[in-house]
C-alpha cells in the first residue's frame, strides 16, 4: 500500500471552508468588552491570588481595576476583529493563537469587570483553573472519543452513554471488589460495550449513526437508573461506595506557582488524560493506523482500493473510543463524587461533542475546548460564592452559552471527515 497515496487522498478530500461568522462573533464579542466591561463598569479593584499554600513561592496578590482593564481589552480586542476583517477581505487564515488571544482578552475583562463588583472582590487564580481543569476531564475523554470515531467515519453521539456507563461500572465492580483500578478497568469494558453496538448497528446493519447514538444514549440512561434504584441504592455501603482515587502530587512540579497546582496535583485518571490525548495526537499524526483512520474518514474508497479494511477499522476505532470514554465516566464515581447518582453525566457528553467541533476534530485541539467548558462550568459557580451582581440565572447558564457561541462562531474554516456519517458498502 502507497502512504503517499493515501495522503494525497486525504488531502484531496479536505477542501477550505470560509465563513464570516469568527469576524462577526469577533466584533460583537469586542463592542461587549468594550462598552460592557470597560465603558460601563465599574472603579472598584479585582483582587486575584496567585500562590496557594505550599508552593515553592508565594506571589504578591494581583490588582486589577475593572473599568481601566475592561477598556485596554476591549480596545485590542476591536484591533482583532479588525485585523480578522482585513484578513478574510485578503483570503487569508488568521493563526489559531489570534482566536486564543482573543478569547483570553475577553476572560481577563470579564473576569476584572465581574469580581471587582462583587460583595467580595477576590478569587483564587489557582482553585479557579483548578477546577477548570478537574471538570473538564470527563468533557476530554469524551470528546477523544469522538475524535476517533468521526475521523473514522462514524458520528459518536453516544458518548453520553459511554461516560454513564463506565460511571456505573466503576462504582458497582469498585464497591463490590473494594479496588479502584479494578474499578476502572470496567468502566473502560463498560464503554467499550456501549460503542461496540454503537458500531454493530451503524457499520454492520447500516442504522442512521446519529438515531443509533441518541437511542444508546436513553438506554443506557434508563439502564442505570434502573439499576441504581434497584441494586445501588438498596444497599449503598455494599455496592455504591467505591474506593476513592487520591490525588498524586509529582514532587517539584506540584510546588510550581499556578502551574503545579493546576496541572501535577491530579488523580490517576487526570494523568491518564494527559497521555491519552497525546498518544491519539501522535498516532493519528504519524503512525500507518493513523494514516489509514484519517484516509477512511475522508476517502473510504480509496482507502479500499489501497487494501484497507475500511469497515473493521472503524469498528475497532469506535470501540476504542468508547473504552476512552468509559474511563472518562469513571473519574465521576472514583474521583469527584465517590457514588453513582442517576444521570451523573448531566449531558456532558454532548457538551464533549461541541468541545470535539470546537476543537476541529483534533485531539489536542478538542482538549483546549474541553478546558474551555470546563472553566466555564467551574467559573459560574465560583462566582456565585464570592456574590456577583451578574443573575444566578445567568451564571447556572454560562457554560451552555459558551459553548453555542464557541461552536456557532468560532469554528471558522473547520469542517468534519468528508465521510463522516456516511456508511460504507462495499462494492
Amino acid at each position: 500500500m502507497s502512504a503517499a497515496t493515501l495522503t494525497q487522498a486525504v488531502r484531496d478530500a479536505a477542501p477550505v471552508v470560509r465563513t464570516w461568522r469568527p469576524t462577526v462573533i469577533y466584533a460583537i464579542l469586542a463592542v461587549v468588552g468594550f462598552v460592557g466591561f470597560g465603558a460601563l463598569g465599574n472603579d472598584a479593584q479585582a483582587h486575584f491570588q496567585l500562590s496557594q499554600g505550599g508552593d515553592a513561592l508565594q506571589l504578591p496578590l494581583l490588582t486589577m481595576p475593572g473599568r481601566i482593564t475592561g477598556i485596554i481589552t476591549g480596545l485590542v480586542m476591536l484591533a482583532i476583529a479588525g485585523w480578522s476583517y482585513v484578513a478574510m477581505r485578503g483570503g487569508r487564515k488568521l493563526p489559531v493563537w489570534v482566536a486564543v488571544l482573543f478569547g483570553l482578552l475577553f476572560v481577563i475583562g470579564f473576569l476584572a469587570w465581574v469580581v471587582s463588583g462583587a460583595q467580595t472582590p477576590q478569587i483564587s487564580l489557582p482553585g479557579l483553573l483548578g477546577g477548570a481543569v478537574t471538570l473538564s476531564v470527563p468533557l476530554i475523554f469524551g470528546s477523544l472519543s469522538g475524535v476517533l470515531g468521526e475521523r473514522s467515519g462514524v458520528v459518536n453521539i453516544a458518548i453520553e452513554g459511554q461516560l454513564l456507563g463506565g460511571a456505573f461500572s466503576a462504582a458497582l465492580f469498585g464497591t463490590v471488589f473494594q479496588n479502584a483500578y479494578l474499578g476502572l478497568i470496567c468502566a473502560a469494558i463498560a464503554g467499550a460495550l456501549v460503542s461496540m453496538l454503537l458500531a454493530l448497528f451503524s457499520i454492520k446493519y447500516l442504522v442512521n449513526q446519529v438515531i443509533v447514538g441518541v437511542v444508546l444514549n436513553v438506554l443506557v440512561s434508563g439502564l442505570t437508573g434502573f439499576l441504581f434504584s434497584a441494586i445501588l441504592a438498596t444497599d449503598p455501603d455494599k455496592f455504591n461506595s467505591p474506593p476513592h482515587l487520591p490525588a498524586l502530587p509529582i514532587p517539584g512540579l506540584a510546588q510550581i506557582p499556578i502551574l503545579g497546582p493546576v496541572l501535577f496535583r491530579q488523580s490517576l485518571i487526570g494523568y491518564l488524560m494527559y497521555v491519552a490525548v497525546f498518544v491519539v495526537w501522535f498516532a493519528l499524526r504519524s503512525t500507518r493506523w493513523g494514516l489509514r483512520t484519517r484516509a477512511v474518514g475522508e476517502h473510504p474508497k480509496a482507502a479500499d482500493t489501497l487494501g484497507v479494511k475500511v469497515n473493521s477499522l472503524r469498528f475497532v476505532n469506535v470501540t476504542l473510543g468508547g473504552a476512552i470514554a468509559g474511563i472518562g465516566g469513571a473519574y465521576f464515581t472514583l474521583v469527584a463524587i465517590d457514588s453513582f447518582t442517576k444521570d451523573i453525566s448531566g449531558g456532558r457528553g454532548y457538551i464533549a461533542l461541541a468541545a470535539l467541533i470546537l476543537g476541529r476534530w483534533n485531539p489536542i485541539g478538542a482538549a483546549m475546548a474541553g478546558l474551555l467548558f470546563g472553566f466555564a462550568d467551574n467559573l459560574q459557580a465560583v462566582l456565585s460564592i464570592i456574590g456577583t451582581p451578574v443573575p444566578s440565572q445567568f451564571m447556572a447558564m454560562l457554560p451552555y452559552v459558551v459553548t453555542i457561541l464557541a461552536v456557532a462562531g468560532l469554528v471558522g474554516r473547520s469542517r468534519g471527515p468528508a465521510a463522516s456519517g456516511e456508511p460504507y458498502v462495499k462494492e
